[in-house]
């Protein structure tokens, strides 16, 4: 699997987030692991891994999300749109390796198949606060 297609899987889990119990989400991330049977187990143990590392970062990434939006609180915010900048965030904050500019463009990439032309300017413009508040 690509990279991308990597951190489109993990935003189908984390899209189902705020329709679970939060106790449930271990099982929810087993379930969709299962599903994608075939994939290697290299990818499978990642998307396992980083997903379950954005819940546990959660609040952070969330904070500063509704930091960088502003008059918007994060219950205001699609589903969709708020998974896809939950892992650009993530990446932005813990994961060095990964440039901003490939995680905003991974998220404007996804926003293009899940959320409609505005949410993409919105996400555009909270991921590149992101970026700003970090310098």
């Amino acid at each position: 699997m690509l990279r991308s297609q990597v951190r489109e899987e993990i935003f189908k889990i984390l899209f189902r987030y705020p329709f679970v119990e939060e106790e449930e989400m271990g099982e929810q991330i087993a379930f969709s692991i299962e599903d994608l049977e075939g994939k290697s187990e290299e990818n499978l143990e990642y998307i396992q891994k980083k997903t379950t590392a954005i819940l546990n970062h959660r609040e952070e990434i969330d904070s500063k999300i509704e930091s960088c939006c502003e008059g918007w609180s994060i219950n205001r915010i699609g589903k969709a749109e708020i998974a896809i900048m939950r892992i650009a965030v993530y990446e932005m904050l813990f994961e060095e390796e990964v440039p901003e500019r490939v995680s905003i463009n991974e998220a404007l990439e996804l926003s293009k198949r899940y959320c409609d032309d505005e949410a993409r300017g919105f996400i555009n413009a909270v991921l590149g606060k992101v970026v700003k508040s970090k310098e």
